[in-house]
């Protein structure tokens, strides 16, 4: 579907009218959620205008009693009109910005498709804190073309300068089907093993600024690790609206089809499973520093939802992949980077 100004328009019209009246699930929302962040992404809002993004978080705000102390993040491109987008963020009350840098080096980020240059990242960086919008994460990824131990030092040390509180960093994972899978031999990517060893890098060197690694690809200074994204990770309840967005409420999950045609002629959202099952506690209770505290897990789950994590933990422990004492158990850094096997072998039988 062509994505032009009378269907971005559309979109957010749709967008508003689903969050006014919630047609499909309104009680059963009411019911079981209140709002105290909102986070416009998982695409580019910022290919809307700055009234069209204000419209949407306004809406939002009045609909689900938003605070002021509430957490509105929206996800922006550099290349985009930031100098438009500002007054509008600061009139609806947007106050945390997630940029998709990707890279600070210019050859890299042209690799990925990505337009602005290292100055165009900095001007935007400035011109947010300048507008008192101070609270900006910046998105790099770890294994892409051409980066090296040396351009990621780069990277890190132009975060670093424009002193921004809040890094997510995320291994590149080529999918099949992509551009990258389909021309994987024009480019050449750091193997399997350089990119663990980018990754802690990455962490060391942010770590070495006074950043906490508190969940598996992000880390942040104190007070600024993202409110809206943990809620995934603790399993609260989350509402999304918009093509491909999922929900989480009550133990019960829906989710939007992807099509954007669709969603703009009112497509209902479609329920899938129960969710929140205890091995998917423990999943995303893993990726975060603090782990998992055994005592919720059984007070949440009952008696015996514990026992393979006891009886498995001090052996994992000896290996250097948890942090276990009886009533908690973590990743560590190392187990952070193998997380997966890890989880695996925890929940297995």
């Amino acid at each position: 579907m062509r994505c032009d100004d009378a269907t971005k328009e559309n979109y957010v019209d749709a967008v508003i009218d689903e969050i006014k009246t919630l047609r499909r699930c309104k009680e059963f929302v009411k019911a079981h959620f209140s709002a105290d962040t909102l986070y416009l992404g998982g695409g580019t809002p910022s290919v809307l205008t700055g009234e069209q993004i204000a419209r949407i978080v306004s809406t939002a705000k009045e609909c689900f009693s938003i605070p002021d102390t509430g957490e509105i993040t929206v996800e922006c491109n550099p290349g985009s009109d930031i100098e438009e987008l500002i007054p509008h963020f600061k009139e609806c009350g947007v106050n945390r910005i997630s940029l998709g840098m990707q890279s600070a080096v210019d050859e890299e980020r042209k690799a990925l498709g990505r337009g602005a240059d290292r100055n165009r990242i900095r001007q935007v960086i400035e011109l947010l804190k300048s507008n008192g919008i101070t609270n900006i994460s910046l998105d790099i990824m770890l294994g892409i073309p051409h980066q090296t131990a040396e351009s990621l030092t780069d990277t890190l040390d132009f975060i670093a300068e424009c002193d921004v509180p809040h890094v997510s960093a995320y291994m590149l994972k080529i999918e099949e089907g992509t551009f990258f899978d389909k021309h994987k031999e024009r480019y050449t990517f750091p193997d399997e093993d350089e990119v663990c060893d980018l990754y802690t890098q990455c962490v060391d060197y942010l770590t070495s600024k006074g950043f906490c690694h508190y969940e598996i690809s992000n880390l942040a200074r104190t007070g600024y690790e993202s409110r809206h994204n943990t809620k995934y990770w603790r399993l609260d309840g989350y509402l999304g609206i918009g093509p491909s967005a999922h929900s989480f409420i009550g133990g019960k999950r829906f989710y939007f089809d992807n099509s954007l045609e669709d969603f703009i002629n009112g497509a209902p959202p479609l329920f899938d499973t129960m969710g929140g099952d205890r091995d998917e506690y423990i999943m995303l209770r893993l990726r975060l520093k603090d782990g998992l505290s055994i005592d919720e897990l059984v007070t949440k789950y009952g008696d015996g939802s514990a026992d393979d994590i006891i009886k498995k933990a001090p052996h994992l422990k000896e290996q250097g992949l948890v942090n276990y004492d009886n009533n908690s158990i973590s990743l560590t850094e190392k187990g952070f980077l193998l997380s997966n096997s890890v989880i695996i072998e925890l929940l297995g039988e």
